[in-house]
This record gives C-alpha cells, sequence and structure tokens, in this order.
C-alpha cells in the first residue's frame, strides 16, 4: 500500500523529497468488515487514511445506543483526534466492508509539523480540506483548530 503512495490525493502538492519524509512515517493497516478499528474514548494514537473499503463513524451517547454518523470512503481521513492531540477518540470507528488503510502517529505528524514547517503546513491544509468535507463550510475552522493544537505544543 505504501508503494501507491505518489497517487493519494493527499500527499498532492509535496516534493518528492518530502513524499520520501511522509513515507518513513506511515504504515500499512488493514481489517476484516465488521472490525473495530478504534472505539470512542479509547487513546488517540493514529490518523488514519482510508485506501480501500469503507468504515462508519459512530458516536455513543451516554444515554443510548450507538448512533452511525456518516460511512467514509477510500482517500477520507478518520482519526483527527490524534494529529490535534485529543487524549481520545470523540468517536468509534467500525469497518463496514475489508479495508486497506494507511495510518501515522499523531505524534509523528505533530513533529513532522514543528520539523519541517513548510511539509507541515502543505500536509495540514491537505488534512483540513478532507476532514472539512464531511461538514459544508468548514474548512478554515478545521484548518484553525488543527493550526492552533499543533501551535500549543511548540
Amino acid at each position: 500500500m505504501l508503494e501507491s503512495f505518489n497517487s493519494i490525493p493527499l500527499f498532492n502538492n509535496l516534493e518528492p523529497d518530502q513524499i520520501a519524509l511522509l513515507r518513513t512515517l506511515f504504515e500499512n493497516y488493514t481489517c476484516p468488515a465488521e472490525t473495530i478499528i478504534f472505539k470512542q474514548g479509547a487513546p488517540a494514537v493514529h490518523l488514519y487514511l482510508l485506501l480501500k473499503g469503507s468504515v462508519l463513524i459512530q458516536y455513543k451517547p451516554y444515554d443510548g445506543p450507538p448512533i452511525t454518523i456518516t460511512r467514509l470512503s477510500a482517500g477520507d481521513v478518520f482519526g483527527w483526534s490524534a494529529v490535534i492531540g485529543s487524549p481520545h477518540y470523540t468517536s468509534s470507528i467500525v469497518s463496514a466492508t475489508d479495508v486497506r488503510a494507511i495510518r501515522i502517529r499523531g505524534t509523528d505528524l505533530r513533529d513532522l509539523v514543528n520539523k519541517h514547517p513548510e511539509t507541515g503546513q502543505i500536509i495540514l491544509d491537505q488534512l483540513a480540506q478532507v476532514v472539512s468535507s464531511r461538514w459544508k463550510n468548514s474548512h478554515s475552522e478545521v484548518q484553525s483548530i488543527l493550526k492552533d493544537r499543533l501551535k500549543s505544543e511548540v
């Protein structure tokens, strides 16, 4: 899966040396359908980029059963709580089909942003665009959240 790194839209606008730097930070992730990839409240560790398959974002209110918020498919990103430094995931992710993805530790991505600001800015812009597509008119809000959280760690 990492061999197709150059064709992933999230990495458009990156130079070959920037892609090489990122490639070392990502790992492959696969799972069969109906796998709980992470639970709401679990430590927020990885950001996932879905390459194949689909997943469900589920939220469990304290007084009711889990609610499916949305379905994500290839090209979508999930687990962004790990990027902004939240201690826990705010929802659960369950695979609806077999899944192929790549993932990166949020701490590794935050370190990259601090050590390589130009590359980090491109990734943050792309990430904000992918994540905000789930919510109308929220690109700038998501981008602001990401930047504020990452700057507070410097």
